[in-house]
């Protein structure tokens, strides 16, 4: 109650509830005083009055009884402006629609799973989020900047206003059910106790980081990353490239993005069902029966084949790098994955869904220095 009453919507509701009860109580003495009514008659004959029904009165009343009635409706009227102007405000009020908005994400991050929580939307996380999005992949943002929150709000992406270095506010964005995390904040520091708390709550979780400064890459890997981004580092390399081999980089932007070009790159990991496992690529049907090109091979020990021979022997757990047109990748996989396929996109999402799994930057010693996190 004393909270309740610190609130001014508190406070006008205990008003207004109570204002009811002395009408109700009112009204039902009076009628009993002036009317000699019964409790019930006297009751109802104050509900008909409060409500303005029009229904017909128990008996006839007396000059008294009628003397009392106006007075009593003059008192109701005011009593019922009262409350239809405070429910028009209530309805109008930017902070009780702020609240059911809030109620209504919060019931549907409950419902989300094997989805991937992008932590930041500024310049960097509206990219990764376009990308994803336009890849079908599900997708939860937490963003700090409500005029940020506004524009997710206008394109309709589930997101959450909140601070992404909170263990509440990633356990409310459904972490625990989520397949990665990617930490694209402006702040180093802020990345790192991003990672810190995401490997904590979920080991198997795919993390990428984002590292602004020199050094910040191998504290985000020593937290708990699997994967490290510089954009400037990367950037410039890109830029470096775009003039040494423009035409190279032309090709692997369109491949890797599926759009405006006939061949596509992706990732597949083998699982151990698979009916090519054992094979080699020569005799595996890839290239006859899908129509694609092995550009390489990841072993389970991290080792890469580039541009495999036909008698290289594929292996459960294989990653392989395909190229060729998008429907036939897609075939493939659903060769490899069953009726599903999509769901299990890229060989992360795979690997997540099989028993035991546990994620590379998983490791018990996950403890940063937090000297080094203030410095950096």
């Amino acid at each position: 109650m004393l909270n309740a009453w610190s609130n001014p919507t508190g406070r006008r509701l205990i008003l207004i509830v109570t204002l009811s009860l002395f009408l109700l109580s009112f009204g039902t003495v009076g009628y009993m005083m002036v009317g000699q009514f019964s409790f019930l008659d006297a009751l109802y004959m104050t509900v008909i009055t409060v409500t303005t029904v029009g229904y017909q009165e128990v008996r006839p009343l007396d000059a008294g009884g009628r003397l009392f009635t106006i007075i009593f409706i003059f008192m109701s009227i005011g009593f019922v402006a009262y409350n239809v102007a405070y429910f028009a405000q209530l309805l109008m009020d930017a902070n009780w629609f702020a609240l059911y908005r809030k109620r209504r994400v919060r019931n549907m991050l409950k419902q989300v799973q094997d989805h991937y929580i992008i932590c930041g939307y500024g310049q960097m996380g509206k990219v990764i989020v376009d990308e994803l999005l336009q890849h079908g992949v599900p997708i939860v943002v937490v963003e700090q900047d409500e005029a940020l929150c506004v524009r997710l709000r206008e394109r309709n992406v589930p997101h959450l206003r909140g601070d992404a270095t909170e263990e509440e506010i990633l356990l409310e964005a459904g972490i625990k059910r989520a397949n990665g995390l990617v930490a694209s904040v402006m702040r180093d520091t802020d990345n790192v106790f991003i990672v810190l708390t995401a490997r904590d709550l979920n080991r198997n979780l795919y993390i990428s980081a984002r590292a602004n400064t020199s050094g910040s890459d191998k504290r985000l890997t020593k937290a708990g990353a699997d994967r490290v981004v510089s954009p400037y580092v990367t950037g410039a390399h890109r830029i470096a490239q775009n003039i040494l081999r423009p035409n190279v980089t032309d090709f692997f932007d369109l491949a890797l993005s599926g759009s405006g070009m006939a061949l596509s790159l992706e990732e597949l990991l083998l699982p151990e069902h698979a009916h090519i496992v054992g094979s080699t690529l020569m005799h595996s049907g890839i290239r006859n029966d899908f129509d694609l090109i092995i550009v390489a091979i990841k072993r389970t020990d991290q080792t890469m084949v580039y541009n495999p021979s036909p008698r290289e022997t594929l292996h459960a757990g294989d990653i392989l790098l395909a190229l060729g047109p998008r429907p036939n990748l897609d075939r493939f996989a659903q060769a490899l994955y069953g009726e599903n396929y999509l769901q299990y996109r890229g060989s992360w999402n795979y690997r997540l869904h099989q028993p035991g799994f546990q994620s590379e930057g998983t490791s018990d010693n996950s403890e940063i220095e937090t000297d080094n996190l203030k410095a950096g």
